[in-house]
């Protein structure tokens, strides 16, 4: 990164708030459609140089996060209020900082992050959604939420999760420690919750498919399991919407001691009750 200012460098981690649906996913393309675009563009506004952020998990088109965190490194002395409310006013609507705090040079947005945390947010209804199609998925048929979390038992725990892997995936390993996996009915809305230390490409998407043919009746409970002893993508079910997908919070050591992330949105009503 060029910086064509005198001082110190400084990293600056944020918070950032985004409606995916707006954007071709977060990585910077040609276009310049991504999240990471705007927010690059206005960050730069505020720092008078060009900007390089790295974010803790990127994000495909049209799925949404309510906690995603980067950090950029600038020289030039700002309050935080600058990183927070001066580059909001350059930023689209569906994107927004919500904090900023100025870290160590040994934090990185992605290699400090502790645990990621994903919602998925399924209408389950004969009827598709039209207000909200951009931010829920939808399954038309009947689903038994008990069959799904006897199946997602399963995938709890350090995994080869390579049947739950996009053909696109970067990842070096396919190895990833699912947490926690929950889920939870609140009238035609079904929350799907994903914690790991990290996830591959398209994975909380998969598993979403393949619980909704548990759910639906089309396989046993017992395939899931199947599935990821097979490690055969080709094998499991197609890829869930990336409109019903949140990133709602990234966990780090307690020294960071950065603020907690916003709740609300879709799904949140089901927390609520739960």
């Amino acid at each position: 990164m060029a910086i064509d200012v005198f001082g110190d460098v400084v990293r600056i981690a944020l918070g950032i708030e985004y409606d995916g649906s707006q954007f071709c996913g977060w990585q910077t393309q040609p276009s310049g459609c991504g999240v990471q675009d705007a927010l690059e563009a206005a960050i730069a506004k505020i720092a008078g140089h060009e900007i390089a952020t790295i974010c803790a998990g990127r994000t495909d088109a049209g799925v949404h996060a309510w906690a995603q965190v980067v950090h950029f490194d600038t020289a030039v002395d700002r309050p935080v209020s600058a990183w927070v409310r001066g580059v909001n006013t350059h930023l689209p609507d569906g994107v927004a900082v919500t904090w900023a705090q100025p870290v160590d040079n040994d934090f990185h947005a992605r290699y400090s992050a502790r645990e990621r945390c994903y919602r998925y947010v399924l209408l389950n209804h004969p009827v598709r959604p039209a207000a909200y199609h951009r931010h829920l998925g939808w399954f038309h048929l009947p689903l038994d939420v008990g069959r799904m979390r006897e199946a997602a038992s399963a995938l709890v725990g350090e995994h080869d999760f390579t049947a739950f892997r996009s053909s696109e995936c970067q990842a070096k390993s396919p190895v990833r420690d699912l947490r926690r996996l929950t889920l939870d009915r609140c009238g035609d809305y079904i929350e799907f919750e994903f914690a790991a230390n990290a996830f591959l490409h398209h994975m909380v998407r998969n598993i979403v498919g393949s619980l909704l043919y548990v759910g639906s009746g089309r396989h046993d409970p017992a395939w899931l399991g199947e599935l990821l002893a097979g490690r055969d993508r080709a094998a499991a079910a197609p890829t869930a919407t990336g409109a019903g997908l949140y990133l709602i919070q990234v966990s780090y050591d307690a020294r960071w001691a950065f603020p907690p992330s916003r709740r609300g949105g879709p799904g949140a009503e089901i927390e609520e009750q739960t």
